[in-house]
């Protein structure tokens, strides 16, 4: 079993500046990437980001250039820094753990993001 628990979600005016961060415990050795995810109520939930145990990263092409995505092995941590925020970009972030080939996948508990104008 992996827990993942994000946190750092807030409120925050248009053009500024958060940092999600997602901790891995238990059973990490069987994730191969981690993901954030976003979810607005009524809309699929969204690839915002992912990392692979690589290193690789890609983001969403609506949070290129704003948002980066990075980890510390030494915690179990992930993180979402977020810049130049945009009401658009209110949601609820779930953390998720891409389970390697014959583990399931992860999901956090998800953090809000509220975005002002």
């Amino acid at each position: 079993q992996v827990q993942l628990v994000e946190s750092g979600g807030g409120l925050v005016q248009a053009g500024g500046s958060l940092r999600l961060s997602c901790a891995a415990s238990g059973s990490i050795f069987t994730i191969s990437a981690m993901n954030w995810y976003r979810q607005v109520p009524g809309k699929q939930r969204e690839l915002v980001a992912y990392i692979t145990n690589g290193g690789s990263t890609d983001y969403a092409d609506s949070v290129k250039g704003r948002f980066t995505i990075s980890r510390d092995s030494a915690k179990n941590t992930v993180y979402l820094q977020m810049n130049s925020l945009k009401p658009e970009d209110t949601a609820v972030y779930y953390c998720k753990g891409n389970g390697r080939i014959g583990s399931r996948d992860y999901w956090g508990q998800g953090t809000h993001v509220t975005v002002s104008s």
